[in-house]
Order: structure tokens, then C-alpha cells, then sequence
């Protein structure tokens, strides 16, 4: 596949998530902090799994990787999460998650995407080589490598200007829906 054709993949797929969770179209806009959703219809759908936050997990699950407080503001919208296969291009994590909050009862476009897993050097090296290819921009930060989509591609931006962001950390891997959105990751692994 042509860089172009995986970048234009890579969207579409993330179209598709956000379109089959939501029920609603992209309108570009999305927020590194929760917005209360716009309701289009009064259609109801039936609600994704309901966050329990757990204390010392052991595993990550969508209600752990992201801070305490960022769940509770997410809960008290009626907004639950679907958890997806984490993939970076051809690189599988099956040890992590990508998570897609939203409020399921209403189609919407509103969504927030939090993603964490381990990653070995190798699948790093990989999944950073075709980041680049595809168009992402790589930046080098002291706490890891971001490598963020071309804003001009981007569904939507934070107030920086970045959309969807990896971070790369030793032997880890965050992603959110815009850079600003990483630090509500915590997830220590």
C-alpha cells in the first residue's frame, strides 16, 4: 500500500469506528475535554459497557488507563466506553486497548479515543516507520517520541493544532484523540 492509500485507511477505519459507535457524521470538532453531547434524534440505542472503575488493576481496561477523574466526568454525561483492537498501521498490540467513550444512548458524533499498551522495541521501530511514511509528523519530547497525523487530515484538533497523537515511552505506547488528550492517560503498566 502507498503511504497515502494507509493514511487514507487509517481514516476511513476511524471514520467507521466513530460513525458505528456514534450513529452521527464527523463534523471536525473535537474537544481534548468532554462536551456534553448533542442529541440529533431521540432515537435511543442500547448503552456500551458501563465503567466500574477498580482500584489496582491489573490489567488495563478502558475505566483504568485514563485518570480517576476523567471517568467520573465522562460517567456523570451518561457516557460509557467500547473497547477496539489496538493497531498502529500493520502492528497488532493485543496486550493493549483503544477505548471510544461516548454517550451510546443518542447518535451523535461526540467521542473521546484513549488508547495504552506494552510495545517491544521491534513492533516500536515498525509501527514509527510507518507513521512516518503515511504523513505523521514525529516530535521527540522528554517524556517519549509523539508522532501526530497532519492537521491538515485531522477529524479535529486541540487548541494546538494537534489531532490524534501517539506517544511512545520504554517498552509502552499511549494514543488519544489530540495530543492534549494524552495526559489523561495514566496508565503506568
Amino acid at each position: 500500500m502507498t503511504p497515502r492509500t494507509s493514511a487514507a485507511a487509517l481514516g476511513a477505519l476511524l471514520l467507521a469506528v466513530t460513525l458505528t459507535a456514534c450513529g452521527g457524521t464527523p463534523d471536525g470538532g473535537s474537544s481534548p475535554t468532554p462536551d456534553a453531547p448533542t442529541p440529533t434524534s431521540s432515537a435511543s440505542a442500547e448503552p456500551a459497557a458501563t465503567p466500574t472503575p477498580t482500584a489496582d488493576a491489573a490489567e488495563p481496561a478502558c475505566d483504568t488507563i485514563i485518570s480517576p477523574g476523567t471517568v467520573d466526568a465522562l460517567s456523570q454525561q451518561g457516557w460509557t466506553f467500547e473497547e477496539k483492537e489496538f493497531l498502529i498501521g500493520d502492528v497488532s498490540l493485543p496486550d493493549g486497548l483503544l477505548c471510544f467513550w461516548a454517550d451510546y444512548s443518542v447518535p451523535s458524533d461526540h467521542g473521546q479515543l484513549y488508547g495504552w499498551s506494552t510495545i517491544s522495541p521491534d513492533d516500536a521501530s515498525r509501527a514509527q516507520t510507518a507513521l512516518l511514511s503515511e504523513g505523521w509528523t514525529r516530535e521527540d519530547g522528554t517524556d517519549g517520541i509523539y508522532f501526530t497525523e497532519d492537521p491538515q487530515r485531522a477529524m479535529g484538533t486541540d487548541e494546538d493544532g494537534y489531532g490524534m497523537t501517539y506517544l511512545f515511552g520504554d517498552g509502552w505506547v499511549k494514543f488519544a484523540d489530540t495530543r492534549q488528550g494524552l495526559i489523561l492517560i495514566d496508565w503506568a503498566g
